[in-house]
């Protein structure tokens, strides 16, 4: 019953990664159009390689599904897919990253990504009637002049980008390494996010609070481990851009049953539910709300409150959010 709530109910996805909603079967067809030779022979080949251990496990993956990605019509033909798996999901604005740096350092341009994606974005507007804003995000792993170089690139393509984050590989690469960098967005009318407390612990999640003043967390699970911490996000009602799928298929919890998300909200934070890298973890956002639903047995009073998080917590401005918002309570309130 819950089930169908979840799937009636017009929601907002605010952590999903283009590239990370790469199909496989799209990738290949995408690879074979630009005569690129992927390291796996069949789709079925390639999906049996989706077994992480680690989120470097993913990785390693999930930069090589970006070497098919070479022209404009391809990061169109992405975005296009992602937005019409929206369309199915009842997903009527989504808040999308994507990682212009494991692009150009292939030797892709900056303007051929954002292009091609934002072409996709503008028509699933006019056509499907999901709303979307851009976020770019800067690699982790590499340094923070490299990031200077990056949001160089964007300002040619500022209209079409609301925010800067930052993700990949969280071990080893503290807030503080792109303090500078995020001060930077800021001062140049960029909303900032970023990932925090996935894999790093709770100092980095309050450090990315601090020094990086962002206005959302994507993840920060691990915030958990300092009350005092927990506290103070309660307090800021800071969103978190929390992931379930994608934690259990990287081994931050072995067993839905234990994900955090219950102690989260029992916590009083602003937690949204999200889908992260969908097609390399085995759920689009309906699934991830299914799983936890299931798994921690969540009410509906508590489904909805999750769905309103996500128009909350998103860059809609208040206008638009009350829209959402009353479109939710009607539904909800017909709903037994």
């Amino acid at each position: 019953m819950l089930t169908e709530l979840i799937q009636r109910l017009p929601k907002a996805e605010l952590h999903i990664h283009i590239e990370g909603s790469f199909e496989p079967e799209l990738m290949f067809e995408i690879a074979s159009r630009n005569k690129i030779n992927l390291d796996y022979d069949s789709v079925e080949s390639l999906k049996n390689a989706y077994q992480f251990t680690q989120l470097q496990d993913f990785l390693d993956l999930y930069y090589q599904g970006m070497s098919a990605l070479q022209i404009e019509q391809d990061f169109y033909d992405l975005t296009m897919a992602y937005m019409q798996q929206c369309k199915l999901e009842n997903i009527v604005h989504a808040e999308i990253f994507f990682d212009p740096q494991g692009h150009t350092h292939r030797g892709v341009d900056f303007a051929t990504v954002i292009n091609g994606i934002n072409a996709a974005l503008v028509e699933a507007e006019q056509n499907l009637g999901i709303s979307s804003h851009l976020i770019m995000c800067f690699l982790r792993h590499l340094d923070e002049q490299d990031a200077f170089k990056t949001l160089d690139q964007s300002l040619a393509h500022q209209d079409k980008i609301i925010a800067v984050g930052l993700d990949s590989t969280e071990l080893g690469h503290p807030p503080q390494k792109f303090e500078g960098v995020f001060a930077k967005a800021r001062e140049l009318g960029y909303l900032c996010v970023a990932h925090a407390g996935e894999e790093g612990p709770a100092q980095y999640v309050k450090d990315t609070v601090e020094l990086l003043q962002v206005n959302r967390i994507d993840h920060g699970n691990r915030c958990l481990e300092d009350p005092q911490l927990v506290k103070s996000l309660a307090y800021s009602q800071i969103p978190l851009t929390v992931c379930p799928l994608s934690n259990l298929k990287l081994g931050g919890v072995s067993d839905m049953r234990q994900h955090p998300l219950r102690e989260l909200i029992d916590s009083g934070l602003m937690v949204t539910v999200n889908s992260d890298d969908p097609a390399y973890f085995g759920g689009y956002l309906s699934q991830n709300f299914i799983a936890v639903q299931e798994s921690l047995g969540l009410s509906k009073t508590e489904i909805v409150q999750l769905v309103e998080n996500s128009f909350k917590a998103s860059f809609l401005n208040d206008e638009l959010k009350q829209q959402h918002m009353a479109h939710i309570s009607s539904i909800s309130s017909e709903w037994n």
